[in-house]
């Protein structure tokens, strides 16, 4: 609609408004004609300031309109991510902690038939962790043909009718070779536990990254280190530990003394036998052993430079005992050299302990007896 006149049209325009202003009033208005003129009729003082006032409102109408997009598109980039998008966050804190990963609890969470929650310390009675080494495969492969649950849902299944959870426990290596050997074997299996050390750390080192590791990931009850030379049996184990205790900061294994060894020509030299003496104290087997909670989260709480480290690791982590005042409890169970109607674990020096273990399985009493005998379960 045209807002401005050449003034030589002026007068002309106003008669002829003057003129058809007697067959105007004989007809009915239409709607809004004092508001919208016609496009020939004149624009007087009022009308035009009424539609400088329209265009006005009209464009702060389409000024309010832009802000409000602008708006919703900017709080849709900040809005939260979906629920998928917003649990794998979840997940990567639960099973990750630096190096440190849960190949279980990251296969479950990526796995979209599956509803396990990764979210948070896993609940658990104990995480059981079988320390391996990469180049150890075969004793894998014998632990997962007998007692080791040999996939992903028997793991679970497991830890659903026992509360103990198990992991094979392993570092890293620099090795590519070696390293991408050990994936095919993670993604075909999905049940190790990494550790934030090497394959090559000593074993007391990866002990404490052991400890970090399962304690960030897991809230349990007890922390479990477990040999992959050991027959086990985790019904029993699982009754061990569910027991009830006076004591929170517990130590349980088969506790043993020795000689301190200082000849360095022989085996089990101690370079560090002048802080010793002549004999070790009373110190857990490193086949088999449990920590209580209390007890592992003051080792991953401690820096790995603070605490002594002698030349192997169940020494070690019975020093470790000493100076924390544990309660220790011998169990001559978690050490049987033959299974009985009561043992938790069996080994021996074999030099093929793959091969005994699978002969181990095949017998009645090693892993078809019940869990407890009869007198043992009424005198609990």
């Amino acid at each position: 609609m045209p807002l401005h006149h050449h003034r030589h049209h002026h007068a002309a325009a106003a008669s002829i408004a003057v003129a058809v202003a007697d067959d105007d009033e004989a007809k009915p208005r239409r709607p809004y004609s004092s508001t919208f003129a016609s496009p020939r009729a004149p624009i007087s003082s009022s009308s035009a300031s009424t539609h400088r006032l329209l265009l006005l409102f009209s464009l702060t109408c389409l000024l309010i309109a832009a802000a409000s997009l602008a708006f919703a598109f900017s709080a849709s980039r900040r809005r939260p991510p979906p629920p998928s998008a917003a649990g794998a966050e979840t997940a990567a804190v639960a099973f990750r902690c630096g190096r440190a990963e849960d190949t279980l609890r990251a296969f479950l969470a990526s796995s979209p038939r599956r509803n396990e929650s990764a979210a948070g310390r896993e609940k658990v009675l104990a995480v059981v962790g079988v320390h391996t080494e990469i180049g150890s495969a075969a004793r894998r492969a014998a632990l997962r043909a007998t007692w080791f649950p040999p996939n992903p849902e028997g793991i679970v299944s497991l830890e659903h009718g026992t509360g103990l959870s198990f992991r094979f426990v392993v570092g890293r290596t620099k090795d590519k070779e070696k390293m991408a050997d050990l994936q095919k074997e993670v993604d075909m299996y999905h049940d190790f536990l990494f550790i934030d050390a090497e394959d090559d750390t000593k074993p007391p080192q990866k002990m404490l990254a052991y400890f970090k590791a399962a304690y960030d990931m897991f809230e349990a009850d007890f922390y479990v280190k477990a040999d992959d030379a050991i027959y086990l049996r985790p019904d029993r184990l699982a009754a061990l530990l569910a027991k009830d205790r006076l004591h929170h900061r517990t130590y349980i294994g088969c506790m043993k003394k020795g000689p301190v060894v200082n000849d360095p020509n022989l085996k089990w030299y101690e370079s560090s036998w002048e802080l010793l003496g002549n004999e070790y104290f009373s110190h857990a087997s490193g086949l088999l052993y449990a920590v209580s909670s209390e007890v592992a989260g003051s080792l991953a709480a401690a820096k790995n430079d603070s605490l002594r480290m002698f030349d192997y690791e169940d020494v070690t982590v019975g020093s470790w005992m000493l100076a924390m005042n544990v309660k220790h409890e011998d169990n001559r169970a978690m050490c049987d050299s033959t299974c009985t109607p009561t043992s938790i674990a069996v080994w021996d020096n074999s030099c093929n302990p793959a091969e005994i273990v699978k002969q181990l399985h095949n017998t009645t009493l090693c892993s078809k007896s019940p869990t407890l005998p009869p007198e043992v379960e009424e005198d609990e």
